[in-house]
C-alpha cells in the first residue's frame, strides 16, 4: 500500500541531547519522502501501463461496465496517489525552507514519532485535532 514506504526504514533514533530538525533528521525525512514519491510514482506508471494493456472492447455492456468502472476506480486511486505526490514535493520544499517538522499553525514542533507515522504532516497534533473537530462542525 503506498504510504507505507517508511516502514523500509527503520524508526530515527535521536541521540542524547540533539537538537530538533539536525541534519541527520532531515536527511532520514528526506530519504522516506523521496522513497514513497517515487514507489508512488511507479505505480502511476504500471497503473497507465495496465490499463492500456487491458483496454478491450467487450460486446457484452455487462463486461463493458465492469471494465469502466473498474478503470474509474484506478484512475480515482491514481489521482489520489498524484494528490499525494504533489504533498510530498512541498513537504521536501519545506526541508528545504528549514521549515519541516514544525506546525504550521502554531509553531511548534511536531514531533519525530508523529512524522515517523506520516512524514508529510504538516500540523501538531493538537493543530490537527482541532482543525478536525472543526471540519466536523462544519459538516453538521
Amino acid at each position: 500500500m503506498p504510504g507505507q514506504s517508511n516502514r523500509t526504514f527503520p524508526p530515527y533514533k535521536p541521540k542524547k541531547g540533539e537538537p530538533y530538525m539536525n541534519p541527520r533528521q532531515l536527511a532520514h525525512f528526506r530519504k522516506i519522502l523521496e522513497a514513497l514519491k517515487l514507489e508512488l510514482s511507479q505505480d502511476i506508471d504500471r497503473t497507465v501501463h495496465a490499463m492500456q494493456d487491458e483496454a478491450t472492447v467487450f460486446a457484452d455492456p455487462n463486461d463493458r461496465a465492469t471494465q469502466e468502472s473498474d478503470m474509474a476506480l484506478e484512475l480515482r486511486n491514481r489521482d489520489r496517489e498524484r494528490k499525494l505526490i504533489k504533498k510530498i514535493d512541498e513537504t521536501i520544499a519545506r526541508i528545504d525552507a528549514g521549515e519541516y517538522g514544525y506546525c504550521e499553525s502554531c509553531g511548534a514542533e511536531i514531533g519525530l514519532k508523529r512524522l515517523e507515522a506520516r512524514p508529510t504532516a504538516s500540523l501538531c497534533i493538537d493543530c490537527k485535532t482541532l482543525d478536525e473537530l472543526r471540519e466536523r462542525q462544519m459538516a453538521k
